[in-house]
């Protein structure tokens, strides 16, 4: 996909998901992809965003840059966070969207995208 097409395809996206997408890219996040759960059944949340930093400096990193960019831009906090103890994976729980931001080593462990195949995927560029 162009890069064009890419921005075209994320701007059709929620604010929230775009704004997420942002702060992952300013840490250099890695294989960023968006699930789109919304034509799902059974579905907890409305969309799932995904990326994998290389160490736990940068896993903290992004979800830290997610939750500035979040707030600055939209005044919008997470619900709700888990695992920055050991960030290996945090999630950032912003009811209608979740975000994983897995160190890259877990992310192939937990296979998020594998389990939810069924979604639409978009997948960002580095």
């Amino acid at each position: 996909m162009s890069a064009s097409a890419m921005q075209k395809e994320l701007q059709s996206l929620p604010a929230l998901v775009s704004h997420i997408v942002q702060g992952m890219q300013e840490v250099k996040g890695k294989e960023i992809v968006v699930l789109d759960l919304m034509n799902l059944n059974s579905r907890c949340t409305d969309y799932f965003v995904i990326c994998e930093g290389d160490s736990t400096t940068q896993v903290s990193a992004l979800a830290d840059a997610i939750e500035a960019e979040t707030e600055k831009g939209l005044s919008e906090s997470a619900l709700r966070k888990e695992g920055r103890q050991n960030a290996e994976w945090i999630l950032l729980d912003y009811g209608n969207v979740l975000v994983h931001v897995f160190h890259k080593n877990k992310r192939q462990h937990y296979d998020v995208e594998g389990l939810w195949a069924d979604a639409d995927m978009i997948r960002i560029e580095d």
